[in-house]
């Protein structure tokens, strides 16, 4: 879900350009007369939304975009959205509805001439009980590496990684219950090459060279099971969601290397007050493979402040602590703090080094007939301060 948030957070910035459409009112709520982004999105004649893209993580020396949206909704769900904007009793009524189903095409390029194409879909069918969420694309990455775990090396690597990837998972849910269970599907296919060594080439383990120069294919199928117990997909304020993947990587299924990936994550938020609200993340990773895996298919800690991809290992945990204000229906402030682990085993994850972050953010209510907010984070790291532009919760 974080990559589809990703994409739908782009929202907000066109939103500027827009001003000549207010005097019309589709930007404007009737129930308090401020900035909305709900009827556009559900009445636009053309059904698509193109949005301008800003990336900001230093992994990549920020970059810029473009993408297409479109949210996807029948006239009956429209007309249930527009009931709940109407009911001025409850301004958050919309926690009840079924989220829409979405679509997305982007395309992007970074300050280091990294490049990335592909689209996505995010859908409920079946009265919400069936949903799919796949998507696809090319990529021309630069990253640089630092090692895995406490195996560094004296200097970064400038990795680079050109890859066509394809992930899709269907989840059922189970009776009446709030858990999902279904298949799921990871494949990449990528050339991986050291661009630029400098000095270090010499002081590169043997062991590391064949993961970060290889042509290779890793296509891995497996199950999810999730519970989700969220008041809103979105921008939840109250519930759990907890989420295990297992997926096997076999030459069965047109994988060039063996191995098995278990991933972790469990949501939880809780609302304490009309005001006060609270969340906790907690996220386990761990790839299970008798060779050294190329970076991009190996976990990393994914925590803000902490660019994508820095600290890679076989074992990866974390574990994040948010605390937000709501200040009226509109506008929430929050602050928070991480703390992150990667180790090159499993072993040796307990004496691994702790990674800390923390920092503050806003959101602003830019859909209230989607319950969807927008907003910005700033957080510091161990080595960079990082802003993000955020959909919902960073989660």
């Amino acid at each position: 879900m974080t990559l589809l948030k990703k994409i739908i957070s782009l929202i907000l910035i066109p939103l500027s350009s827009f001003s000549t459409f207010a005097a019309s009112g589709i930007f404007t709520d009737k129930l308090d007369g401020n900035l909305d982004a709900s009827r556009y999105l559900s009445e636009n004649a053309y059904g698509f939304l193109p949005v301008p893209i800003i990336i900001t993580d230093p992994a990549v020396d920020g970059g810029l975009g473009m993408m297409g949206l479109f949210f996807h909704e029948s006239e009956e769900e429209q007309a249930a959205r527009l009931k709940t904007m109407q009911d001025e009793s409850n301004d958050r009524a919309s926690h009840s509805l079924m989220p829409p189903s979405i679509s997305a095409a982007f395309g992007a390029y970074t300050g280091n001439d990294s490049y990335l194409i592909g689209g996505g879909h995010l859908g409920f069918f079946n009265k919400g009980s069936i949903r799919y969420m796949g998507g696809g694309g090319y990529g021309d990455i630069n990253l640089n590496f630092y090692g895995f775990g406490d195996l560094t090396l004296p200097a970064p690597l400038k990795i680079n990684t050109q890859a066509t990837a394809i992930m899709q998972t269907l989840k059922f849910k189970l009776g009446n219950s709030a858990f999902y269970f279904g298949p799921m599907h990871r494949y990449v296919d990528a050339q991986v090459s050291i661009v630029n060594a400098g000095n270090i080439i010499g002081k590169i383990p043997s062991n590391l060279r064949p993961a970060l120069s290889t042509n290779i294919v890793t296509s891995g199928a497996g199950l999810t099971l999730e519970y989700d117990s969220r008041d809103n997909f979105f921008s939840p304020t109250d519930g759990l969601k907890y989420e295990l993947n297992y997926l096997w990587f076999d030459d069965v299924i047109g994988s060039d290397v063996d191995y098995t990936l278990t991933e972790l994550t469990a949501l939880n938020y809780f609302k304490i007050t009309d005001h006060w609200r609270t969340a906790i993340r907690v996220e386990a990773n761990y790839v299970d493979s008798e060779q050294i895996l190329p970076p991009y298919a190996t976990p990393y800690i994914s925590m803000r402040g902490i660019p994508a991809a820095r600290y890679q290992g076989q074992s990866v945990a974390l574990s994040e602590l948010e605390v937000a204000y709501r200040i009226n229906l509109r506008w929430e402030l929050s602050a928070f703090a991480g703390i992150g682990k990667a180790s090159d085993s499993f072993s040796d994850f307990s004496d691994s080094d702790s990674r800390v972050s923390k920092g503050a953010g806003f959101r602003y209510l830019i859909a209230r007939r989607y319950d969807f907010n927008m907003g910005i984070d700033i957080a510091k790291g161990p080595e960079d301060t990082v802003f993000y532009i955020q959909a919902g919760s960073a989660w």
